[in-house]
């Protein structure tokens, strides 16, 4: 348990254990019935709830859902993503929420998704995984899925392919400030904002990436906006206008034609959108991709499962050449989405999902809370809870998933609240597992990937569930060209 120090409360026990800050949270929430306020500073007013009850997250995040948005602090420490929709509340996320989802379920957008995917797999990702293996050297898988994804969600939203992907694995500052700034946002989510302020102004430390992150960011989708304006004026053809339409960004600038967002700024407002749609598009992604690679490199009985599935749900025989998979086929392999879900589960691509009380308010649970208290939402620590999962709940059981009509069996959204619940669902969910199921079927069914002996896993202290030292692996190619 934390000392609440005097002046300082228990922000000290967070920073020292910033390094293991899931499990040791999760510790404590096993500890205190699955809710505990961990005391800030007294001086600024920074208690934090943190949570894994599922009672108080359906409430929270459904029940009364109005009474506890993102909230302006949240805006603040997230400002990198201005307008975007993960940054905003009330009627700007309404409307975000409204005209994304309209994008997103247009008849032709996952067909897209599925054919962009296909298409790196093919021209990058294969290609890459070709000469590694041949050479037998070592890769960071996890640096890999974070160029793939990458690649893939510019591709999507703007139509612009940023190439970090190939063989020589080119340096993107770009892709690198990405991960900068994730780490630099967790600093800000657990120490008093006077800190990271003062960070600020001096543009010291984690914030000085963050700092950059932002000008890079601007530099990058300012300069597509105005190519896109551009190509907007000048005449196309009909099937390129065609192409261009299912294009996110295409999508925002005409539906978005007369908003200016807070800032009063309509290009800005357009930039906030596409960079929170990378922000997520990208990270979650490959994040989840790295620790399921993980988990079964622990659990070969379980990727000899997934091996056998493809076999016989899809009929490709062992050493025929790999094909592409279309979406029905993708429905078949329910074992291979059980152990996703696994990965999902263990290890959630957003750990913690924060809130704000608006109104004094009394939780499921019995704790009070008011507009002074931060709220986290800990979805890691749900999936290692015993009263959840039950005593095997920190084993990898891709079983756990499955009907016993061979489905995926139905599990409540505030237990596995990875896509998190209520209102605030990820609207990404159907087209991140379309994307993961295409990458995890083809290495598996390519490749056998061994962990590299010794090699550090640990939890990199950032708002999303990475690995500090990647994921270092060597590559055996199972069949003959």
């Amino acid at each position: 348990m934390p000392t609440n120090w005097p002046l300082l409360g228990m922000t000290p026990a967070l920073l020292w254990n910033s390094h293991r800050f899931n499990d040791y949270i999760t510790s404590i929430l096993k500890q205190n019935g699955s809710t505990f306020i961990c005391k800030g500073p007294w001086f600024v007013n920074m208690d934090i709830l943190f949570t894994s009850d599922p009672a108080n997250y359906l409430y929270i995040s459904t029940t009364n859902f109005h009474n506890y948005p993102k909230g302006p602090e949240f805006r603040e420490t997230f400002d990198i993503l201005g307008d975007g929709i993960f940054g905003c509340d009330s009627k700007m996320w309404e409307l975000h929420r409204k005209t994304t989802m309209s994008l997103f379920n247009r008849p032709d957008f996952l067909n897209m998704v599925e054919q962009t995917t296909w298409n790196h797999m093919e021209e990058k990702l294969l290609p890459v995984l070709e000469v590694m293996s041949e050479r037998r050297s070592k890769m960071d898988l996890q640096d890999i899925f974070q160029r793939l994804t990458f690649d893939s969600i510019f591709s999507l939203v703007v139509d612009y392919d940023p190439k970090t992907l190939s063989v020589d694995l080119p340096h993107n500052k770009f892709e690198v400030a990405f991960t900068k700034s994730e780490e630099a946002l967790f600093v800000r989510s657990v120490v008093p904002k006077c800190c990271w302020k003062l960070l600020k102004r001096f543009q010291l430390g984690n914030e000085k990436h963050l700092s950059d992150a932002l000008k890079l960011s601007d530099e990058i989708i300012y300069k597509l906006l105005n190519e896109k304006k551009e190509r907007q004026i000048e005449a196309y053809d009909i099937e390129r206008e065609q192409q261009e339409d299912l294009r996110l960004l295409t999508g925002f600038m005409r539906e978005y034609n007369d908003q200016t967002g807070s800032f009063d700024d309509h290009d800005k407002f357009i930039k906030d959108t596409i960079l929170s749609l990378v922000f997520a598009g990208r990270d979650s992604t490959s994040a989840t991709l790295t620790w399921f690679f993980y988990l079964l490199a622990k659990n070969p009985i379980a990727n000899g499962k997934i091996c056998e599935e493809i076999h016989t749900k899809l009929g490709i025989k062992k050493g025929e050449k790999w094909r592409k998979i279309g979406l029905e086929e993708l429905q078949k392999l329910a074992y291979l989405q059980g152990a996703l879900c696994e990965a999902l589960r263990l290890f959630p691509a957003v750990p913690v999902n924060p809130k704000a009380p608006v109104d004094l308010d009394t939780l499921p649970s019995g704790h009070q809370v008011d507009k002074n208290t931060k709220i986290f939402l800990h979805s890691y620590a749900m999936g290692r809870m015993e009263m959840i999962w039950g005593q095997d709940c920190l084993e990898f059981k891709p079983e756990r998933w499955l009907s016993e009509q061979g489905g995926i069996k139905h599990v409540p959204s505030h237990k596995f609240t990875t896509f998190h619940t209520g209102p605030r669902t990820c609207i990404g969910k159907k087209f991140a597992l379309t994307q993961m199921k295409i990458v995890a079927a083809t290495v598996i069914y390519n490749y056998d990937v061994e962990v590299v002996d010794g090699h550090p896993i640990m939890q990199n202290p950032s708002v999303i569930l990475q690995m500090k030292y990647g994921l270092m692996v060597k590559l055996t190619k199972k069949y003959a060209a």
